[in-house]
């Protein structure tokens, strides 16, 4: 018999180009609601990406006053709004309705790039005294955990992960292990990415990894596992999940959005940036998830595929899916077609796709799949979303170095659902 805690999602925050609030989110996901656009002039990217997904401009000294608001950079800024939302979604003041040395933080992201660029340029112009105090506090890979726990007082196990794109799934994952260990009793979990700037975006580009072709049309160029694909679009976001141990949910009186059910992890040891062909250690990612949430194949009603729209990884997600699943794969889709590929970032933001799906009954399609790439064969849902219920949701992410994560999600146990009557039809 399983005796593990149950873990649950009881806040969900997030900042995305296509929304802020997990309803509006998913709405987009569900009608197609692109937020694809060409860079404006004015922006750091403009000249450098021919399309890309862009958040809401947010001011940093909303949310961390004095003068280190003019040097944090963006993806700190992200992080802090979504984890902001998150707490108060959960209703969680940490020192009133928790012990703070019982709240681990894991909030993961490549690192502020940007501002390291710019104080580069800075001392190339001004020299040495010109390079800001500020500069590693504003921009190290760690800060994104570290200035959410010195704002909220979040004072047990903290930690930031650097798995590339597959960092804010594992993040979750690491939450999840925590929790069970009983480490902690609340995590505050996610990742925030901001990559749009020069030279992140001409290393892409130069590795021809970014759709070409679609500046008069953007919001057609993300087509996971679409014949026409031609590489991802790059974008920018955050989103963070306050989890709980379920019993202590129930204690304080707080719903849950779902169960975070099982993870399993792998590394393909095969190529720093190109998947294994025959989709082996994904394969296996989705295996030990499986085998940690104590479900089969059967069980999982909805995949929320990575499917970055490239020709290689789409191909090897579809047939490792294939291989795991075999005549029983369920619908699967990629919120990426209206998102862009917003690094570590998605793997948190798909997976509160699939807590709407599992809460609203509704499962969302990948937008742009006009002719789905016979390679890429699966239960693709495509043109409109799918109105069905479901208990249990798998996602994937994958990321640089060959990193594989899968998540499996389901309709919490305990305490009592937060979707309780709000399903919606389509």
């Amino acid at each position: 018999m399983n005796t593990r805690p149950e873990i649950v999602i009881t806040g969900m925050g997030m900042v995305t180009p296509i929304g802020r609030k997990p309803e509006e989110v998913f709405a987009a996901m569900c009608d197609g609601r692109s937020g694809i656009v060409r860079p404006e002039e004015g922006h750091p990217a403009f000249g450098a990406l021919e399309v890309m997904g862009a958040g809401p401009p947010i001011d940093p000294a909303s949310v961390m006053p004095g003068p280190e608001a003019r040097t944090i950079d963006r993806y700190i800024v992200m992080a802090l709004v979504a984890a902001g939302d998150a707490l108060a979604d959960a209703s969680l003041k940490p020192g009133e309705d928790v012990d703070p040395y019982r709240v681990a933080t894991v909030v993961s992201g490549t690192g502020g790039l940007a501002a390291l660029e710019a104080q580069v340029v800075t001392r190339t112009e001004k020299g040495r005294m010109g390079v800001s105090p500020y500069l590693l506090p504003g921009m190290l890979p760690n800060m994104g955990t570290a200035r959410i726990a010195i704002k909220y007082g979040l004072r047990g196990y903290s930690s930031s992960i650097g798995t590339a794109c597959a960092a804010g799934a594992q993040s979750i994952a690491e939450g999840v292990r925590i929790l069970r260990n009983g480490e902690a009793d609340v995590a505050v979990v996610g990742c925030s990415e901001a990559p749009l700037f020069p030279t992140l975006a001409d290393t892409f580009g130069n590795a021809r990894a970014l759709a070409r072709g679609w500046a008069d049309n953007p919001a057609q160029a993300s087509r996971p596992f679409d014949s026409r694909r031609n590489g991802m679009v790059l974008a920018e976001g955050g989103c963070v999940f306050v989890l709980e141990r379920a019993d202590f949910a129930a204690a304080r009186g707080r719903p849950a959005y779902a169960s975070v059910v099982g993870w399993g992890m792998t590394t393909d040891a095969h190529h720093p940036t190109t998947p294994r062909p025959d989709g082996e250690g994904a394969a296996n990612a989705m295996r030990r998830a499986l085998a940690d949430s104590g479900l089969g194949p059967k069980d999982i009603g909805y995949i929320n595929a990575h499917g970055t729209s490239t020709k290689l990884g789409d191909a090897a997600e579809a047939l490792a899916i294939r291989t795991v699943f075999g005549d029983d794969v369920p619908p699967v889709s990629s919120s990426k077609a209206v998102t862009g590929h917003m690094l570590g970032a998605s793997g948190a933001v798909e997976a509160a796709a699939c807590v709407m799906a599992l809460g609203q009954g509704v499962l969302p399609p990948t937008h742009n799949l006009d002719e789905p790439d016979p390679a890429c064969e699966l239960d693709h849902i495509r043109g409109a979303p799918r109105t069905r219920q479901i208990d249990f949701a798998l996602t994937n992410s994958f990321g640089f170095g060959g990193h594989n994560v899968s998540l499996v999600l389901g309709r919490p146990r305990i305490p009592q659902s937060r979707f309780e009557g709000a399903q919606r039809s389509y």
